[in-house]
Order: C-alpha cells, then sequence, then structure tokens
C-alpha cells in the first residue's frame, strides 16, 4: 500500500517531466507544421501559456495565409486567457483591423474591450486607464448594439463607472476628513451635481452637511448668518431624501445645535 502511494507522486512528476521535455522540444523545433500542431493542441487542453508562446513563434510564418486568422485570434486569446491583458488588447485590435471580414470580429472587439477593463487598477489608483476601458466598451455597444455581448459589456462600463464615482466620492471625502471645510462644501456639492444617481449620494451629503456645519459654527460674524442657512438647507435636503439616513441621528445632534446659533444670532 505504501509502494502505491509513493508510485503516485512519482508518476506524476514523470509525466510532468516530460510533457516539459515536449514542449522544449517543440520550442526548438524548425518545422513550422508541428509548432502550429501543438500550439492548437495545448489551446484545446486549455495550456495557454504554452500555446502562446508557439503561436507567437508561428503567427509572422501565417501572415497572408489562411490559417492566419485562426492563428492570430487563437494568439491573442491565449494572452487574455494568461492575463497578458496589456498585450491581448494589442493583438485582437490588430485582428480586427487585419480580418474586418472575419465571423470572430465582433468577439475579438469585445475581448479586446474586456482587456482593457481588466487593466483597470483598483480605485485609488490613477484611473486613466478605467477611462479608457469605458471608451472602448462604449465603442463595442454603440458598434454592436444587437449584440450578445450587450448585457455583459452594459454590466461592466456600469461597474467601471461606480469606480470612478467612489474615487471621486472619496477625493471630495477627504477634504471633510482633513478639515478643510470650505474645499470640502465646493467638491462635495459638484460630486453630487456630477453624480446625481451616484449610490454614493447619501454619504455626500451628511459629509457637505458635515463641513456646513463645521464652517457656519465656526464662522466670522459677517457670514454666519448665511453659512447658518445653508447648513439647514443641507440637512434638510439629507432627511428629505433619507427619511431613515444612517446619519440621522449625528445630524440630528449637528441641526440642534444649529438650531439653537439661529436663534442665539438672530437675538442678537
Amino acid at each position: 500500500m505504501l509502494k502505491k502511494k509513493l508510485l503516485l507522486p512519482l508518476g506524476f512528476i514523470l509525466i510532468t517531466l516530460s510533457s516539459c521535455n515536449e514542449f522544449q522540444k517543440v520550442l526548438k523545433n524548425e518545422d513550422i507544421k508541428v509548432k502550429y500542431d501543438f500550439a492548437e493542441k495545448y489551446y484545446e487542453n486549455q495550456e495557454f501559456r504554452r500555446a502562446s508562446r508557439l503561436f507567437e513563434q508561428i503567427k509572422p510564418k501565417f501572415r497572408g495565409k489562411p490559417q492566419g486568422e485562426r492563428v492570430t485570434f487563437f494568439y491573442a486569446n491565449s494572452l487574455l486567457n494568461t492575463k497578458n491583458y496589456i498585450t491581448a488588447a494589442y493583438e485582437f485590435e490588430s485582428f480586427t483591423k487585419a480580418y474586418p471580414l472575419s465571423q470572430k470580429v465582433e468577439e475579438a472587439n469585445y475581448l479586446a474591450s474586456y482587456a482593457y477593463y481588466k487593466v483597470s487598477p483598483t480605485h485609488s489608483l490613477d484611473q486613466k486607464q478605467t477611462t479608457e476601458a469605458i471608451d472602448k466598451l462604449q465603442e463595442f455597444i454603440n458598434f454592436y448594439p444587437n449584440s450578445e455581448k450587450m448585457s455583459e459589456a452594459n454590466d461592466l462600463v456600469q461597474e467601471l463607472r461606480l469606480k470612478l464615482e467612489f474615487k471621486a466620492f472619496e477625493i471630495a471625502k477627504q477634504y471633510n476628513t482633513i478639515r478643510d471645510h470650505k474645499s470640502a462644501i465646493i467638491v462635495l456639492d459638484d460630486f453630487i451635481s456630477d453624480y446625481p444617481g451616484t449610490p454614493y449620494r447619501e454619504d455626500a451629503l451628511y459629509y457637505l452637511f458635515n463641513s456646513s456645519y463645521e464652517l457656519a459654527i465656526n464662522s466670522v460674524y459677517s457670514k454666519k448668518s448665511e453659512r447658518l442657512d445653508y447648513a439647514k438647507k443641507v440637512f434638510n435636503e439629507l432627511l428629505n431624501t433619507y427619511p431613515e439616513s444612517k446619519y440621522i441621528e449625528k445630524s440630528n445632534k449637528l441641526f440642534k445645535l444649529i438650531d439653537q446659533e439661529i436663534t442665539t444670532f438672530a437675538n442678537n
């Protein structure tokens, strides 16, 4: 029984080594047909890293030949499946230009835009690539309005737009965090105007109210009345829009202080 247990991993190692030796031999083989056959075999077995290496080698040899379309598409898709997204996007776009009448051209356009989507970084980083991905997906949506991929493409665009919205909200909120309340009011107000349907609207309204409160309470006498009224206006908008807001308790406490200040200011 122990011998059988030892033989199983040993057999696996031998098969792996044999497979590696086979691949290395194919890489060095000068016969294009051999490389082509093995590239297809690896591709069908979803061994995309090996397939991409071979397709990269033979792709120039098939330029202008009937197999060129197939090799180019498989090469791009192998890159996509090995997470070489930037190169994959370039190869898919090259495919659409080289084979505009191909039955695969719509799929290639979608996969190119999908590769751009995959490059989009986390919200804390610069979002230039996110904007580029939205543009590419929107181009696909506009060009193929009846595509089977329409729903998926729209979902990806929505996801990327939400990422941009969250980035914009985090930047606006940061002004409140560092107590730069004048800037916070401007940036948060702009955010609410620019993204009227954003899921971060409630949060933005609360931080706008919070900064308005801080600015009004600590204001110079000549601007206090105006700033208190503005803070009250923001509070009412928050309360009317989100009557069960998660910030209602905090906001009510601040509003009572604002009301007291307004009364005091009026009496004075």
